[in-house]
């Protein structure tokens, strides 16, 4: 039985990303919107209702990976070492070299800056982004909420969770920016990380 259902995951999981290549492909070809669903599952040789029983939303198909992010960053906030401060905490996370950042293989590069210029000319995955960042936030609050015993309503723990996806939100958009603008790594891993040092130490000083 646990070996079926394990097969069984890892089919899904196969499915999944197939479905995502092959949608990540078209999008940078040509354009998030002037992609539709059903090309892509034409392309990846599945009936259009499997792509929306893995992918909720066309725009899932480009951030379906951002809810594993959601849960790891909540989880290097509520988990961290007794004494560290959650700005540090945040910080040791959102400074770890992934994505475009980690990457070193010229090709790897490329393509991810490809799917980095697909989204800042798409309007529509600009807006589904907001909406998952602003889940992140709120998310974020009600953990530092509860930490701190803070009454319903108390608007600190909300401060503190926009300061902090503040910091995070502004990295993503600098580091697209100098994507458009043609660096790449290492010197854009280094100036990422130097504003987010210099970020993160303002609201350390702060919060």
């Amino acid at each position: 039985m646990a070996a079926a259902t394990g097969l069984r995951e890892r089919k899904k999981q196969r499915t999944r990303e197939l479905i995502a290549g092959t949608a990540r492909r078209l999008f940078v070809e040509r354009g998030f919107d002037a992609v539709p669903v059903a090309e892509i599952a034409r392309e990846a040789e599945v009936s259009e209702k499997t792509v929306f029983n893995y992918f909720p939303t066309k725009e899932d198909l480009v951030f379906w990976r951002l809810e594993s992010f959601e849960d790891e960053l909540l989880s290097a906030v509520r988990d961290r070492d007794a004494g560290e401060s959650i700005v540090d905490a945040f910080g040791r996370f959102v400074m770890q070299r992934r994505g475009l950042l980690a990457a070193e293989d010229p090709e790897a590069i490329e393509r991810l800056a490809g799917i980095t210029r697909m989204i800042v000319c798409s309007p529509a995955l600009l807006a589904r982004e907001r909406e998952i960042f602003d889940r992140y936030t709120r998310s974020l609050a009600d953990v530092i909420a509860s930490e701190r015993g803070a009454h319903p309503g108390d608007v600190e723990p909300w401060v503190v969770a926009n300061a902090l996806m503040g910091v995070h939100r502004a990295l993503v958009d600098y580091t697209r920016r100098r994507v458009v603008e043609g660096t790449r790594n290492p010197a854009l891993s280094r100036e990422v990380r130097a504003q987010g040092r210099r970020a993160l130490a303002t609201l350390g000083a702060g919060l």
